[in-house]
């Protein structure tokens, strides 16, 4: 599943928050380029981080027990395929304990740091770029 290929419309037709809608692109953003470092395929990570947290609206955005399962549900009833719906459903740690694979691990990074690279964009004013290491 390409990211333009049906998944942004996917993103679109679950998730309706904007602030949401932007923390699932920026974490796309990072596991992109984590697949690319480490030599894996990349549209296919940045398409599991662009729905990840597909099941958002559907649980209430708290619901931990659901949370995962739910968006495992709403993948595979879209035809997405299991490699990325699997690693969606797992990434609840709560539910299922321990990553294994690189990918998980990838998520669950990218997952936490796309939340504070948002939260210090937001306090250079939204602009992204202007977050830089301290010295520079």
């Amino acid at each position: 599943m390409e990211r333009d290929g049906g998944a942004l419309a996917l993103l679109r037709r679950y998730v309706t928050s904007p602030s949401h809608i932007i923390h699932s692109h920026a974490t796309a953003a990072i596991m992109r380029k984590v697949a690319e470092q480490l030599g894996e395929d990349a549209a296919t990570w940045e398409v599991i981080g662009l729905l990840h947290d597909i099941d958002y609206d559907v649980v209430g955005g708290g619901d931990m027990e659901r949370h995962g399962v739910e968006g495992y549900r709403i993948l595979v009833e879209n035809g997405v395929p299991e490699e990325i719906a699997d690693v969606v459903r797992r990434h609840n740690h709560m539910l299922f304990g321990d990553y294994v694979r690189p990918v998980e691990v990838a998520l669950q990074a990218a997952d936490s740091a796309s939340g504070l690279i948002i939260a210090c964009a937001l306090v250079k004013g939204g602009a992204i770029d202007e977050v830089t290491p301290p010295g520079r």
